[in-house]
């Protein structure tokens, strides 16, 4: 029914839509050239069967599928340990120091994300299983409005 060069030309231009755009175009190809079976295109152009069958809906209906983008993707620690930005707080607040110079609203901490990580586990009761590393630490403790900086070296 189609020939390759047309197929490779529809699989090209799918290929260079995104979202609901993508969904209509697999949808019509589907209505147009397959009787409009999302398995029948599908078999013959390796789409994903349930995008073109969404897509299909779409255009039956005129509403269009909702994609739930936000859903996607790992949720931010403090999502999963509500109270873990409560507790750094707790412990870093005494050691913070602000800018001198106030040129920025940063505040500044003498200790490192290991040692905030290793004072949760032995202060807070947390286990090292259920913190994150200590890197997500550090950018937990950025995000908190910290910055850290080792101790000035003094000479006496």
């Amino acid at each position: 029914m189609l020939t390759d060069q047309i197929k490779a030309t529809f699989k090209d231009a799918a290929r260079k839509l995104t979202g609901q755009k993508k969904r209509e175009f697999t949808a019509q190809v589907a209505l147009d050239y397959f009787n409009g079976s999302a398995r029948k295109t599908e078999a013959a152009m390796g789409w994903d069967r349930r995008s073109i069958q969404r897509g299909l809906d779409s255009l039956r209906t005129g509403i269009p599928y909702q994609d739930n983008y936000q859903a996607r993707g790992r949720k931010k620690v403090e999502e999963i340990l509500p109270r873990l930005v409560e507790d750094i707080r707790a412990l870093v607040d005494d050691e913070a120091q602000i800018d001198p110079t106030f040129g920025s609203e940063f505040r500044y901490l003498k200790v490192s994300a290991q040692a905030v990580r290793d004072a949760l586990i032995s202060q807070q009761g947390y286990n090292d299983a259920e913190l994150p590393s200590r890197q997500a630490i550090g950018r937990l403790l950025n995000r908190l409005g910290y910055r850290l900086r080792k101790p000035s070296k003094r000479s006496h």
